[in-house]
């Protein structure tokens, strides 16, 4: 508990995910005990661990993963390397501003696997919670995919994810910053490959990623516990690594709940 009110975590763990992640989207932690700890003092500053009020020394860890691998925040920077006429922010770029405001849920679980949120799937949902979206709220779409695919395969292959027009909507009510509980805001890569292939065309594949290249915003991607939050009536706090350059950024990801 905070002094203004209750804090929920909607981050996923960091941490070795080899036995359900594919090759390319793998995080990596190497652990190094008290004992190891206790040796590289030996090592480095030549101090015997009688010094040492334990009779160890420090634990540490190594990590090696992608910015998009984790909870995270896109920056326009991975979406292309032009938004909204100019050179696109990096991660670092992104205002800090954007990262702390009023949230709002809104409930699409019910779309099935492979099925878009239209813009009036979000005009329902904001209906049937009576709210309407102002500047710089920070709009989080609950699909359940975290409960129904997290720590499987499906995790990259099943639910639903939100459409171009839909995307284009919410930014245009002022918003900076979007966010998802699965792995990626739109469908399923491969979903969409599979169509983009089908189809001929260039306007389907990563099409809602796309709409950085016309409109400055972020999506926060790989969210969990959206189902602990009320509709509305809480901030969020979405802080990404100020990674140099980069696309993105791995973020600790909270909501602070107003009691």
């Amino acid at each position: 508990m905070t002094e203004t009110g209750k804090i929920v975590d909607l981050t996923h763990l960091l941490e070795n995910n080899k036995h359900w992640v594919p090759w390319w989207g793998r995080n990596v932690v190497k652990y190094r005990d008290h004992k190891h700890g206790k040796l590289a003092v030996r090592l480095v500053f030549g101090l015997p661990s009688k010094y040492l009020k334990t009779r160890l020394g420090w634990a540490l860890e190594y990590i090696k993963m992608s910015t998009h691998g984790v909870t995270h925040m896109d920056a326009p920077w991975h979406y292309g390397p032009v938004s909204n006429g100019k050179r696109s922010r990096t991660i670092d770029e992104v205002p800090l501003e954007w990262c702390f405001s009023d949230g709002v849920v809104l409930d699409l679980r019910h779309k099935r696997d492979g099925e878009e949120v239209g813009v009036n799937d979000l005009k329902a949902a904001l209906l049937k919670i009576g709210y309407t979206i102002k500047p710089m709220d920070i709009v989080l779409v609950h699909t359940g995919n975290d409960r129904s695919g997290y720590g499987t395969g499906e995790y990259f292959t099943k639910g639903s994810g939100v459409s171009a027009e839909a995307t284009r909507w919410i930014v245009d009510q002022g918003v900076k910053v979007v966010g998802i509980d699965s792995w990626t805001w739109g469908l399923p890569l491969s979903v969409e490959a599979a169509r983009a292939k089908k189809s001929g065309r260039d306007d389907i594949f990563w099409a809602s990623h796309y709409v950085g290249l016309e409109k400055e915003y972020c999506h926060l991607e790989q969210l969990t516990n959206l189902d602990k939050l009320p509709p509305f009536g809480f901030k969020i706090s979405c802080f990404p690594l100020k990674v140099k350059n980069g696309s993105g950024g791995p973020a600790r990801v909270v909501a602070i709940i107003d009691e």
